[in-house]
């Protein structure tokens, strides 16, 4: 209560204080028509007219939600409002006035240097006010005010001094958010740019230094203690110049991610990290076609299957941009389940989380969950993905990669889901491995359901290669062994693969999902493929020392079922563009669904009885062009 009579008391007081502006105005719009020696007979006219000046005005200025802003936190939204509520108010008057008084004895003028005149006393007063709170809100360490609003910190407590690269709109974003937040323990003392038309120019009021030419120069110029870069959309080539640049000045130097890592698409400091392997990917921005995407996902039920995984995490995230009505989070292991559970209902409280711990091998576990939630959408992510441990235990892929998917997609089926899309793997091509020969099973089994034309449900693969950060990628094992002081262990000099980011593919996976109509496989574009041996070499000087000198490069021979590079199109499959620049499809369809389903059936008897040998002669079967080691 009492909360609510303080609120009512400011808004009053608000209001009052404008009613006093706006009489200002318009005396002040005689007073400049006249040359200040208002005549006898407009003083009348000017008491006439006020009252309904300032009850049109007030009334206006409500309907434009000035009120509803708060003064110390005044924004160029707020001066927008303020604009357009005098505008119309203004029209509204000269309308009024034509109507009943038809302008006689009123000079036209009057009520334009009042429209200008209100507009300048409104916002006027409301900047003051912001300047007196950032003021008096500041610590007293912080200095003058005007060495805030510049970014500037007291001598005594400067902070860290700050160099920006990039004079983008990044790194405006990220000065601001600085400026603006006095307990960030940063001082900004410049910025750097490659580009010309920015130099010697100045982002309010800090300049722009020089060229990263000139990054040595600047650092021991400033006493720069830190760099961040804040070039979101820099491409491979340049970002690894960026960092090798920053190297050089033995500083400390963090960056702010790719946006396709930035969820919401908003630069803030917190997203500020150290530099990833990922950002020397240089992977460009993933254009969304997000009205394709929120047509078949907002307020729809969308199940994610092996959602507490890396894909499947990064998609549940994904997903919850488009405001789905729930989402159903499916997993066999609890604590990346508890995980994914708590970040989301955090970061999208609008959106109903049903976390569900079950395994997808369940048959009734899976009936249950889909006859309580009734999801609509379907991404299934659930899958073994680690192929030296499934060449040792092979009876294991076959019942989870295989029995499983057979298991969601029959569910799937009989609960009428609208729209079903398996995220599957380059390996599955001319696989020399049971992962890769078990995924390509799957692929089999979903993309023949739409062979049936009274198939009402819409059964999509997505294939790409490897995944940057992947809980089983080389990335976190290179690290943890540059960590331990090497060495870093490569299997073949010549082994390369293909890259993307973890949000990349997430957001790929979306839109193809989107484009589906059943039975296609799509191809994410995966650009050049990497090899290993580069992509050791970069992170071992990302880390700060020097490969075959500080760190040791080994090279200890394939491992079961790897092969040298990867392939993302398997023999007789003919691969289509799409209208979306990184997203091929493959046509044709295997739509002899019973003879697989025979097969499937008897390689899974012989996965329970782990009969490792029957195993195989049954892979061979069923994906002819498997061909495992001979090791």
């Amino acid at each position: 209560m009492k909360k609510r009579i303080k609120s009512y008391v400011n808004l009053m007081a608000m209001v009052l204080m404008d009613a006093l502006w706006i009489c200002a105005a318009w005396y002040g719009a005689f007073l400049l028509r006249f040359n200040f020696v208002v005549p006898d007979d407009s003083l009348g006219m000017i008491v006439r007219f006020l009252p309904v000046i300032v009850l049109v005005k007030i009334i206006v200025f409500y309907f434009f939600h000035v009120y509803q802003g708060m003064w110390r936190y005044t924004s160029l939204i707020d001066l927008y409002n303020i604009i357009k509520a005098s505008l119309t108010s203004f029209l509204l008057l000269v309308f009024l006035i034509i109507f009943s008084h038809r302008f006689l004895g009123l000079a036209r003028s009057i009520f334009v240097i009042d429209g200008v005149l209100t507009v300048l006393f409104i916002a006027g007063s409301r900047i003051c006010l912001r300047l007196y709170f950032e003021f008096m809100s500041g610590e007293k360490s912080a200095g003058s005010l005007a060495d805030r609003l510049m970014g500037r910190k007291n001598s005594k407590h400067a902070g860290v001094n700050l160099l920006i690269i990039g004079a983008g709109d990044s790194g405006e974003k990220i000065f601001r958010e600085i400026r603006d937040n006095m307990r960030l323990n940063y001082h900004v003392v410049g910025f750097l740019d490659d580009d010309y038309g920015k130099q010697r120019r100045m982002i309010h009021g800090v300049p722009v230094m020089g060229r990263m030419k000139d990054l040595l120069t600047v650092v021991e110029r400033n006493d720069v203690q830190e760099i961040l870069i804040a070039v979101p959309s820099a491409t491979s080539a340049q970002m690894r110049a960026i960092v090798d640049q920053c190297k050089k000045s033995s500083l400390v130097f963090k960056t702010l991610p790719g946006m396709g890592e930035l969820i919401d698409g908003k630069v803030t400091v917190k997203a500020i990290r150290d530099v990833a392997y990922r950002d020397l990917l240089g992977r460009e921005v993933v254009h969304l076609e997000e009205g394709r995407i929120g047509d078949y996902i907002e307020q729809n039920r969308v199940l994610v299957t092996g959602a507490g995984g890396s894909i499947g995490s990064e998609l549940c995230r994904q997903i919850c941009r488009f405001k789905p009505k729930s989402i159903i989070l499916f997993d066999q292991a609890e604590s990346p389940l508890y995980d994914i559970d708590l970040e989301l209902r955090r970061s999208f409280p609008y959106i109903e989380v049903v976390p569900v711990l079950g395994d997808i091998r369940n048959t009734s576990r899976l009936n249950n969950m889909f006859s309580q939630h009734r999801p609509q959408i379907v991404f299934h992510a659930a899958a073994y993905k680690h192929v030296p441990m499934l060449e040792s235990q092979p009876w294991e892929a076959i019942l989870n990669n295989v029995s499983g998917t057979r298991n969601v997609v029959r569910t799937a089926k009989a609960f009428d889901v609208e729209r079903f899309v398996m995220v599957s793997t380059d390996k599955a091509v001319r696989p020399t491995n049971i992962m890769g020969t078990t995924k390509r099973i799957a692929e089999l089994l979903v993309q023949g359901q739409n062979c049936d034309d009274q198939e009402t449900t819409r059964f999509i693969t997505v294939r790409f290669g490897n995944v940057v950060g992947s809980v089983g990628s080389v990335v976190p094992l290179f690290k943890r062994q540059i960590e331990q002081g090497g060495p870093v262990t490569i299997t073949h000099p010549e082994v390369t693969r293909y890259f993307m980011t973890i949000p990349e593919a997430s957001q790929l996976i979306l839109q193809a999902g989107a484009m589906g109509h059943g039975g296609e496989i799509f191809i994410l574009e995966m650009g050049t493929s990497v090899k290993i041996l580069d992509m050791a070499r970069d992170l071992i000087r990302l880390s700060g020392f020097e490969p075959d000198k500080d760190i040791k490069i080994e090279f200890i021979g394939l491992r079961p079922g790897e092969k040298l590079y990867e392939e993302l199109i398997t023999e007789g499959e003919d691969i289509v563009p799409t209208d979306h620049n990184k997203i091929m499809v493959l046509t044709g369809q295997i739509c002899e669904q019973d003879r697989l389903n025979s097969d499937i059936d008897r390689i899974i008897d012989a996965a329970k009885a782990q009969d490792e040998k029957k195993i195989r002669q049954l892979l061979k079967q069923i994906v002819p062009e498997y061909k495992p080691d001979d090791k």
